[in-house]
């Protein structure tokens, strides 16, 4: 006899609470789950350990008024994708680490740190991964600058 399982949005909100601010599903198998940055680890851990979902990539760009930050987790039995989407503000985005127990995410933290300038508190190793090690600080090169950010 199989077991049902929970649909891993409907357990992200379960597990989240007001954590979770919208949920977009766009179809059976792509749905985008926007929850505050504090609810972010929870929520990965959620995906990741409660269900087993496998994080295929993070991406993160500026938009107006900030910063949008994604993780995507697969679910490959079931050929889904669950991406959780971040917003940050424009004047000092921060968002915990994942890094520490999710090594997936370190690169791509790193990444985003170094060329967008968020901040993630907790991340086991934030040395320069693709900029030299003398680049200004507070240059970053994905960042548009404030005259032309709108």
């Amino acid at each position: 006899m199989e077991t049902a399982t929970i649909d891993p949005v409907d357990g992200l909100r379960a597990e989240c609470g007001d954590g979770v601010v919208k949920v977009d599903i766009l179809s059976e198998r792509r749905a985008y789950v926007e929850v505050r940055a504090d609810a972010l680890p929870a929520a990965a851990r959620y995906l990741w350990e409660g269900c087993g979902g496998r994080l295929m990539t993070c991406s993160g760009m500026q938009v107006q008024g900030g910063f949008e930050i994604l993780y995507h987790f697969a679910f490959d039995e079931a050929c889904r994708v669950v991406s959780l989407r971040v917003r940050l503000p424009g004047a000092s985005p921060s968002m915990p680490s994942i890094a520490g127990w999710l090594p997936a995410a370190e690169f791509i933290e790193r990444e985003m740190h170094e060329l967008l300038g968020i901040d993630f508190p907790g991340h086991p190793n934030m040395r320069h991964l693709l900029l030299v090690d003398d680049w200004p600080e507070c240059n970053f090169p994905l960042r548009l600058r404030d005259d032309k950010s709108g």
